[in-house]
């Protein structure tokens, strides 16, 4: 066995432990290295457990990245946070393996892409209403859904913050809220508006359960995986789409659904700062992307600062001749 192997145990063993690594963190950086690893094996033939520091050059790091972008057709996000994982092995190798400082200093130096920012997607009131009177909550599984997508609405969690909630999470008497631990593992307490703590008491009372039981449970009682919740949103977005066309257009997700929350709380006039605080965010940075996208805050600066009295003009030509060039 060569040094690799031991390195890389030695990373999620002892760095990743040391460092008190949120179970979020540790599956990244296994998935980020297991792809890795298998693109070499693929690649050069060789086993993972033999491949060695001279098999994990900057040459072969750049080719797993293009082999990511092109062949596994992912986005630079993903392709960045993929060499962040890797970056974070080699730094540790580096302290362990000095002899190999020349090539993990070139690994090290791959920087990452940069890539367009699209759009915030976000629903207008109209497409959130088609969207929660979607679920047929004549059934259960329906009930269930409905209480989801506008506890999802109003709050703005993440799609992991929604799948861990439990029970004891929920406070519906004065002062509802609910308490999550969200990325970065802040805890934070989230308002509950008026309408969502009616349905949520509903749902509730017909789910029951213990404290510790999650609020929106799968068909085993198990909490939901994100990617249910995933296909949850899609196929009711699909059927509100047929109440509301503009839903076609839109790839309505989870983080649609947080988006939403934003808009809604920008629209109100909420400060961008608490917004980050309602949604978790590390720094208020973040929510700069709801003023960019958001075209009406846009359309009213616009119409507070149009000069007054101005009239239109058209240029026109005092020569014929230039007539006759701009008319070319």
């Amino acid at each position: 066995m060569t040094a690799v192997a031991p390195t890389f145990e030695a990373f999620f063993t002892e760095r990743l432990a040391q460092r008190g690594a949120s179970p979020h963190t540790v599956a990244a950086y296994r998935d980020s290295l297991r792809l890795l690893v298998g693109y070499v094996h693929d690649a050069t033939g060789r086993p993972p457990s033999r491949l060695d520091f001279a098999d994990l050059d900057a040459a072969c790091i750049g080719g797993f990245l293009d082999h990511l972008e092109h062949d596994r057709k992912a986005s630079v996000a993903t392709r960045n946070a993929r060499l962040a994982a890797v970056h974070s092995l080699f730094r540790f190798a580096a302290l362990r393996h000095p002899e190999h400082a020349a090539s993990i200093q070139r690994v090290l130096a791959i920087p990452p892409k940069r890539g367009e920012r699209a759009t915030v997607a976000f629903l207008t009131p109209a497409e959130v209403d088609a969207l929660l009177a979607s679920p047929d909550r004549s059934s259960r599984i329906g009930r269930r859904d409905h209480a989801l997508l506008m506890f999802a609405v109003q709050t703005g969690l993440r799609v992991s913050e929604l799948t861990g909630v439990c029970l004891g999470d929920v406070h519906l008497g004065p002062g509802a809220h609910v308490e999550c631990r969200g990325k970065g593992r802040k805890h934070r307490a989230t308002p509950l508006g008026r309408d969502t703590v009616v349905v949520l008491k509903a749902w509730i009372a017909e789910r029951g359960g213990g404290e510790d039981d999650p609020v929106f449970p799968g068909p085993r009682g198990a909490h939901l995986g994100r990617d249910a919740v995933r296909h949850l949103v899609a196929r009711h977005a699909v059927t509100a789409a047929k109440a509301c066309r503009s839903l076609s257009t839109k790839r309505v997700s989870p983080h649609t659904l947080r988006h939403t929350a934003a808009m809604r709380l920008l629209e109100s006039g909420t400060d961008t700062s608490v917004i980050a605080l309602w949604l978790g965010h590390q720094s208020p940075r973040t929510t700069q992307i709801y003023l960019h996208a958001h075209l009406a805050l846009k359309e009213r600066a616009l119409a507070r600062t149009t000069p007054p009295d101005t009239k239109p003009g058209r240029y026109r030509p005092t020569d014929q001749l230039l007539a006759f060039l701009d008319s070319l």
